[in-house]
């Protein structure tokens, strides 16, 4: 049981080792962060102020859902697409790093 602990805690140390020296991953953590949070705002923005006025109006908040969840699907899809390179460009530097 405490060997296990100790691979654990060996594993975790290589990943932060070599997190911290890959910028390339690094950078695609932060641009895929700053992507959805960016997405989520913009989107909760724009859609919340969509009024629609006379025979439309009734209408209003299904729009609006259905564009938040627009938005919502292209947050998601954008922090999941950029943690497909951060995984990559990390597999690619723990290589180089650890000779292996």
């Amino acid at each position: 049981m405490a060997r296990g602990g100790l691979e654990m805690k060996d594993r975790l140390i290589e990943l932060l080792v070599v997190l911290s020296y890959s910028t390339g991953a690094q950078w695609a953590l932060v641009v895929g962060i700053v992507s959805f949070v960016g997405l989520m705002f913009a989107g909760e923005y724009f859609v919340g102020g969509l009024q629609f006025h006379g025979a439309l109006a009734p209408l209003t908040q299904i729009v609006r859902e259905h564009l938040v969840m627009r938005y919502d699907a292209a947050a998601w899809s954008a922090l999941g697409g950029c943690l497909l390179v951060a995984a990559k460009r990390y597999r690619k530097d723990r290589k180089r790093l650890l000779a292996l």
